[in-house]
């Protein structure tokens, strides 16, 4: 079994993909940091399966495949799962941990753990690592368990906060300047303090998270078969499409102000979009979806 998983998943197709040319011979922070940092810029979050006629699943080696071999993105499941395998082959201590994502409709927590984070030890201290969570609240590097220290990094401060076992992650933007040309707000935040997701620290299995598979890609009230989201995060910024609605938002443009433009395409243009600023050529043939339900970048 180990010699066909080495044929069809390799450390050095990975690192090649994430444009990671350091060491990492020692399972230390510092790699950790890179790794993190490296993925989210060259790997994109997005549900673009679900709109062009393919499935998605938690097996490690098609995840492997399709985010690797076919320089595809993905959602959570997808992205964690690699990034699990990695840090357990170069020898991290890795758990992965179920999460709630904040429902800003209903102001709490649902019970249905729909994301997929991992916390890694080092030198006994503990950190959540996720680089599947996009758009501007994704983090760039690893999380330190510390409840109530502000965390500053590129897209703002984020902030762990834990009472009873429940582990919860904020993150406190800066203003948006949209381009005057753009006139719907929809997909900004209007507040910013930012309610991410929670967890507690009881190990979550890959397997589990199949049982909400099918809510998330076939529910008609889950975000995903809402709208068609991709997010690529760049050096001093990301980049966005939701449905048709392209755009790209450079953090810090100004003291306490991030620059924000969009633009909306035609069907044509989404598809040259999302080779020549994502990195993604499609199977298949992409139907995009931007239904009114609530959801900002």
């Amino acid at each position: 079994m180990e010699g066909w998983l080495k044929g069809k998943m390799n450390l050095e197709e990975y690192f090649s993909r994430i444009h990671f040319v350091g060491s990492y011979d020692t399972a230390d922070l510092t790699t950790l940091n890179q790794i993190h940092e490296q993925h989210v810029k060259h790997i994109p979050f997005e549900n673009l399966s679900i709109h062009s006629g393919e499935k998605i699943v938690t097996n490690i080696e098609a995840c492997f495949d399709k985010l690797i071999k076919k320089k595809r993105g993905g959602w959570c499941s997808e992205n964690n799962s690699v990034l699990a395998w990695v840090l357990k082959k170069l020898g991290y201590d890795i758990t992965l941990l179920g999460a709630c994502v904040y429902d800003t409709r209903q102001k709490a927590y649902p019970t249905m753990k729909t994301h997929i984070i991992i916390k890694v030890v080092i030198d006994g201290n503990t950190y959540i690592a996720d680089v599947g969570f996009g758009f501007s609240k994704q983090i760039r590097q690893p999380l330190a368990m510390i409840s109530g220290k502000d965390q500053p990094q590129i897209p703002g401060i984020f902030r762990l906060t834990e009472e009873n076992g429940f582990w919860c992650v904020d993150k406190i933007s800066r203003k948006n300047h949209p381009e005057q040309s753009y006139h719907d707000p929809s997909l900004l935040e209007k507040s910013n303090v930012v309610k991410m997701y929670g967890f507690t620290l009881e190990p979550f299995s890959i397997e589990k998270f199949d049982s909400c598979l099918s809510y998330l890609q076939e529910s008609p009230e889950s975000l995903f078969t809402n709208k068609s989201i991709c997010s690529l995060q760049t050096t001093d910024g990301l980049r966005t499409l939701v449905g048709w609605t392209y755009g790209e938002i450079t953090y810090k443009y100004k003291e306490d102000m991030d620059l924000v433009i969009f633009k909306t395409l035609t069907n044509e243009e989404v598809e040259y979009t999302l080779k020549e600023k994502f990195g993604i050529t499609l199977e298949n043939k992409l139907v995009p979806v931007n239904n009114a339900i609530y959801f900002t970048v």
